[in-house]
């Protein structure tokens, strides 16, 4: 366990949530710059796509909440084998609610998967594993890409990414990223960020609403049950941040905390 407890900020609902997020994301922005003049995001699909895009399309509020596309390097913390346009596909997800939405002159770097290898999702993953390479320094000098923020989803079964709850993939230590054939939810064929790749991140943001999630957050939370969700806040601790409304932490006993 580390040392430190993962943030959990609750909001009464998405208005409230989104302003916030948006203020983790532009903090988290210019520690990035600052390291090395970019800011390297993964993202996931579901619902997520959609809370961002409130969340960054809103007005500056002035100098210092400044959305700075063009140093932004868009990954995909997972991706279902499908064509860029499929409507399972993240990437079409993340373009249709927030990437088309942006002005022409500010448009970030993206880096979605070769669709070229769809029918062989171990080559797949391979590929997008030499894309992260190409980015993050050569294979043999890192061990670990380091994300700037990861920015995740949580699913009804304690999922993230497409690491499910337990699937051997969860003790996938030497591969960046890997392919999933068996997914318990369709599509079933997939490639996913591994465990030590998110868990390496620099920050972490979970984004997480509705009542549905209750059950859920509760274990994730109050228990130990080696969900994929719980593995990341046990290993990253402080690092990982969840934004959810209220509904979604009904009856979870884990304290809150005030974001400032």
């Amino acid at each position: 366990m580390p040392k430190t407890q993962p943030n959990l900020f609750a909001f009464p609902g998405v208005d409230a949530l989104a302003p916030a997020l948006r203020s983790y994301i532009i903090q988290s922005q210019a520690a990035g710059i600052a390291r090395h003049d970019s800011f390297k995001v993964a993202v996931s699909g579901g619902s997520l796509p959609k809370t961002l895009a409130t969340a960054l399309l809103a007005p500056s509020s002035g100098p210092n909440d400044v959305v700075e596309w063009n140093k932004w390097e868009i990954f995909f913390a997972d991706e279902r084998a499908v064509p860029l346009d499929h409507e399972d596909s993240n990437y079409a997800l993340l373009k249709k609610e927030l990437l088309d939405k942006l002005p022409e002159d500010q448009k970030p770097a993206v880096r979605p998967i070769d669709v070229t290898h769809l029918e062989d999702t171990q080559e797949l993953a391979d590929q997008y594993e030499k894309t992260l390479v190409g980015s993050f320094a050569s294979r043999d000098s890192v061990r670990l890409p380091i994300f700037d923020l990861l920015l995740l989803g949580c699913g009804p079964d304690g999922h993230t990414c497409s690491l499910f709850p337990g699937h051997a993939l969860l003790r996938e230590n030497d591969a960046w990223v890997a392919p999933i054939e068996d997914s318990p939810k369709p599509p079933a064929k997939r490639i996913t960020l591994t465990l030590p790749v998110v868990t390496h991140a620099v920050r972490i943001a979970f984004v997480a609403t509705g009542g549905g999630k209750k059950e859920i957050m509760k274990q994730i939370f109050d228990t130990s049950d080696g969900l994929p969700c719980t593995l990341i806040n046990e290993t990253a601790g402080d690092r990982a941040s969840w934004f959810v409304d209220e509904p979604a932490v009904e009856g979870v006993a884990f304290p809150r905390r005030a974001f400032l």
